[in-house]
């Protein structure tokens, strides 16, 4: 949980974070002996009575408290309790003292006060903010914001005195309270309030809603003329926080829109509150537009043509300077005066541009490491900004300013910093707490648009990522950035600037497109711009979720090569992080839309172009032919002379991956590689599984190019399963599993590719016996790991049916015996996963003329039609449908042994199954009354004959019947008709004789 600065805390003072289990109750000597003292003291008015008291609280306050004191929270708050008593409401001074007491050792030791004492604290701060002289309340707020602390929801009682229409609090923070300071600290306990604890009651209404007009009143009014600049950016920082607590605590809905976009103009506001060269003017609501008309932007002209824009203005524009700070090696400063960039003051709009082409007017930033999440794994998560870093207190070594030259200046940036920061983090959670399509009404307001001819750019995120001087504030903009895109690939669908627009208005869908471009464009100047590590991670992941929800088949070409262009020399960066990042970003550009010819076009580059970077670390490409120096098997020889007529150019994302999993790094492992193991000699684990998921995005996406290093990736997946890492072995059995995919679309009747084009029988006959001799059968009997026998499930249910027939028998009877057995699995998963191969084996043409094998899996499929999960029963019932048409094929071929051997029980629990699943839910409903279709096509004169089959047959005919004129999905009712249709092809069946079959027409 983030740490909450505390009211009246001076900027060099620790934070209070979450408190941790005390060590064991081993007091120190001095607490011991003072709590002692003050514990034997009786309420006494005589002057050398206050006199100790006075001391005894100096020398707890000064006491050398070391980490966590040794000190119980229990005797804490015994203490203060005893304190307390001992001070009355008239000695003004005593109750300063006290108060200051509360602040330091709640905040020192790191303690929340128990229930019992807290309302005894609690009862005393209230009676003597209402009772003491107005020049004591400052300490009485900060010890009051000290006690609610992570206590908010046991102040319930104490909250009308607090928050009600006459409130202590609602007073202290009014606009008209003539104290800075003070507001500032009650605005800072009324955040405290709202701090929300995971497990523990919220506020009660409507006190959640008093604290967010206050907040809001607050970060909307202007700043007085009695208040320092460092004063308002601490109350600013405060209403922020308690916004952030608020919606973070889920009970904040944002439902009106004269609410939701009064939050977010002042949002908007503060995200740019001190930024160099940047006073922006904005309306008290922003309303939801897709025109960017708060900017204060001149009237729009008719729009040109990019080729006729870009040429004069940008030779017009004047380059903005850029001043170097020198980075300051091995010193612990704070981050963003050590990360600083300089940034020119634009005149008289007070607008910074940004120009096409050109670095942004900034110098390197300072390679101070920031808690950016770099994740290891490559995911995508709220990162430290938005933690406790984002409002902690600024450390000792900040409050060390000098007011000689420019300490105080520099104060003032890093507090203005904390405001940005603060507002990201609250605009972060308030995205996380209203739906997507209520935000992309806002979506102008916030992501820039290209400018017009002679316009300055607009304001936006990208403002903050090109211009802000805080690496850290860079950081957190980005993280917003990537939550507005995170999911916006609906919305950005309607993009579309393939042909020059040349109409009268700009349509919605070239105004998106403009948009689109223009992040490419202004994340591709950050890259260039950025040497913070963990800023730079940042930009990349934001660059990888626009890739994935952009639609480049509407948008002109380009936009991807630029995107690929520019990656290239961060796949060899020194750091880890934006080594993994860049992998993320290059899987979302071969994902998406795929196959693109535009990525086709780059995937068939030379390996060497763009990869030269004096800041690599491990030379990941060596020669064309660098596989050749690996040991090559059996196998590897024979691929050599039956592969496939593929491209001859060799695709270097294909062999980058592969060297990056399987071959050792040639440099040590440095500090910033997170997943590096002691002793490893391979690249980081989260790099590895990035470049495994790149070739699963290539095998499913550009297949005709992964297809000519079949034999190699099957290598790669054999060493990927046979390592002790869970995960590896998973990402090899999904490329396995995507590889089989593959394989198969390309042998479809309808399939598009020529034969000579396609990889042959033969080939993939050694592809999968490599598989099958290898560590796939270990991996479906690892019952530890059953996440990865599930996948293996799917890689087995993948193999080409044409080269299944061709295995030698004793890998076909493996395959089989393996799924039967797995199919009795505990496990959901892994249950689920065999049902559907199971479904896959019975259409496979050497094995759907067995009646063993199609007794056997039908057995196996109504097991698991009767199964509590409703997954399991889908993919049960799915595969029921197959077996139920490999009936149909089997009743069709001259030879009626299969008829005559395949047991009528079965079919008659075949039919009960059926018919119990069509009750079921419409994702096994729909498959159910596939089956039930089928099998009364199937039934035999020999079976229908039998009395016990005519109730069940009428009872089939009524449940497809009832599924049709249910309220069902479409798909259901639809397979129930054709169902139907099956029913009336099979002459056999006594139609005539069932009652209520002359009303399915009316049906």
């Amino acid at each position: 949980m983030a740490a909450v600065q505390v009211a009246g805390s001076l900027p060099g003072e620790p934070t209070r974070e979450v408190p941790r289990e005390p060590p064991p109750p081993e007091q120190s000597s001095g607490f011991r002996c003072l709590s002692a003292r003050l514990c034997a003291l009786r309420p006494d008015d005589s002057s050398s009575a206050r006199t100790e008291i006075h001391l005894l609280f100096d020398q707890l306050i000064s006491e050398n408290y070391s980490e966590g004191g040794g000190v119980a929270p229990e005797d804490v708050s015994t203490l203060l309790v005893q304190a307390c008593r001992l001070v009355p409401l008239n000695q003004n001074h005593l109750v300063s003292k006290v108060s200051q007491l509360i602040h330091h050792l709640l905040n020192r030791l790191q303690v929340i006060v128990d229930e019992q004492n807290l309302d005894f604290l609690l009862a005393y701060a209230i009676s003597a903010l209402q009772q003491c002289s107005s020049w004591t309340h400052m300490e009485i707020l900060q010890a009051l914001a000290a006690l609610v602390y992570c206590n908010g929801s046991k102040c319930q009682k104490y909250l009308p005195d607090l928050l009600g229409k006459s409130g202590i609090l609602m007073k202290l923070s009014d606009l008209a309270q003539p104290d800075p300071e003070v507001r500032r600290a009650a605005v800072h306990c009324m955040a405290n309030l709202c701090l929300s604890v995971p497990g523990q009651p919220y506020l009660e209404e409507p006190y959640p809603n008093i604290c967010f007009q206050a907040f809001l009143t607050t970060l909307q009014s202007p700043k007085s003329s009695d208040m320092d600049d460092i004063t308002f950016c601490m109350l600013l920082q405060n209403a922020l926080k308690g916004i952030q607590s608020l919606l973070n605590g889920g009970k904040m809905k944002l439902t009106q829109t004269e609410e939701l976009g009064a939050l977010l103009a002042v949002l908007k506001k503060s995200m740019f509150h001190g930024l160099p060269g940047l006073n922006i003017e904005l309306p008290t609501v922003l309303y939801p537009t897709p025109l960017p008309q708060y900017d204060g932007r001149p009237p729009v002209r008719p729009q040109q043509s990019e080729s006729s824009a870009s040429g004069p203005t940008a030779n017009k524009k004047k380059k903005s300077k850029v001043k170097s700070k020198k980075i300051q090696q091995g010193e612990e400063e704070e981050e963003e005066s050590s990360g600083e960039r300089e940034v020119a003051r634009v005149p008289s709009s007070g607008r910074e541009h940004v120009h096409e082409g050109k670095a942004p007017c900034s110098s390197p930033l300072g390679g101070q490491s920031l808690p950016v999440e770099g994740s290891a794994a490559g995911k995508d998560r709220v990162s430290p900004p938005f933690r406790s870093a984002s409002w902690k207190r600024v450390s000792s070594s900040e409050s060390d300013y000098s007011d000689a030259e420019g300490g105080m200046q520099s104060k003032m940036r890093s507090y203005q910093a904390k405001v940005r920061q603060g507002a990201l983090a609250c605009f972060l959670s308030t995205i996380k707490s209203i739906e997507k399509k209520v935000l992309y009404g806002y979506w102008s307001a916030f992501v820039p648009d290209t400018p017009e001819l002679g316009s300055p750019q607009s304001v936006s995120l990208m403002t903050l990522t090109l211009k802000d001087p805080s690496p850290k504030t860079r950081a957190c903009a980005l993280q917003v950035l990537s939550a507005i895109l995170e999911g916006s690939k609906q919305f950005l669908s309607v993009a579309e600037d393939t042909s020059d627009h040349r109409r009268a208005f700009t349509p919605f869908s070239v105004m998106i497109a403009s948009s689109i471009r223009e992040l490419h464009r202004c994340l591709l100047l950050a890259l260039v711009a950025e040497s913070s590590s963990q800023t730079l991670t940042q930009i990349i992941k934001c660059l990888a979720n626009l890739v994935s929800n952009s639609p480049y088949n509407r948008l002109k070409l380009s936009l991807l090569t630029k995107v690929w262009n520019q990656i290239k020399p961060y796949i060899r960066h020194k750091d880890v992080n934006v080594r993994v990042s860049s992998f993320t970003l290059l899987g979302a550009i071969v994902s998406t839309h795929a196959p693109l010819p535009e990525v086709q076009l780059l995937l068939q580059q030379p390996c060497s172009s763009g990869l030269n970077n004096s800041n690599s670390a491990t030379p990941h490409l060596s020669t064309p032919d660098w596989w050749k120096k690996a040991p090559s098997g059996p196998f590897l020889e024979e691929a050599s002379v039956s592969s496939p007529k593929g491209t001859s150019e060799p695709c270097w994302l294909i062999r980058l991956c592969i060297s990056t999993v399987v071959l050792p790094k040639e440099d040590s492992c440095s500090g910033s590689d997170a997943g590096c193991a002691a002793g490893s000699t391979y690249e980081p684990s989260p790099m590895r599984l990035e470049a495994l998921q790149v070739l699963a995005h290539l095998a499913r996406g550009y297949f005709s190019m992964a297809q000519v290093y079949l034999m190699e990736l099957g290598e790669v997946i054999c060493k990927c399963m046979g390592e002790a890492d869970p995960s590896i072995q998973l990402h090899g059995a999904k490329l396995l599993e995507e590889l089989g995919t593959g394989l198969i679309q390309q042998y479809k009747p309808d399939s598009s590719i020529a034969s000579d084009q396609r990889v042959p029988v033969s080939l993939v006959v050694m592809f999968w016996t490599m598989m099958l001799n290898g560590p796939l059968p270990r991996a479906l009997q690892n019952s530890e790991h059953p996440t990865l026998q599930a996948s293996a499930c799917d890689a087995l249910s993948s193999i080409l049916p044409e080269a299944f027939s061709s295995l030698p028998s004793d890998r076909q009877i493996l395959c089989i015996t393996m799924l039967l057995g797995l199919n009795d699995s505990k496990n959901r998963l892994v249950k689920a996963a065999t049902s559907r191969a199971l479904g896959v084996y019975v259409l496979f043409p050497c094995l759907r003329q067995d009646v063993i094998f199609v007794a056997d899996t039908a057995n196996a499929i109504l097991m698991s039609l009767q199964d509590k999960s409703l997954n399991v029963r889908a993919k049960a019932a799915w595969s029921l449908g197959n077996l139920t048409d490999t009936l149909i094929v089997n009743m069709e071929t001259p030879d009626p042994s299969f008829q005559e051997e395949f047991s009528g029980l079965l079919l008659l629990k075949m039919l009960r199954s059926a018919i119990e699943a069509s009750r079921d839910k419409d994702k096994v409903k729909s498959n159910a009354v596939r089956a039930l279709g089928n099998l009364l096509h199937f039934l035999q004169p020999s079976h229908i004959e039998k009395p016990r089959f005519a109730e069940i047959i009428e009872e089939s005919i009524q449940a497809l019947i009832s599924t049709v004129l249910i309220e069902a999905a479409m798909k259901v009712r639809w397979n129930a008709c054709y169902a139907m249709g099956n029913v009336f092809k099979n002459p056999a069946l006594p139609l005539d004789q069932v009652a209520f079959i002359e009303s399915f027409p009316q049906s």
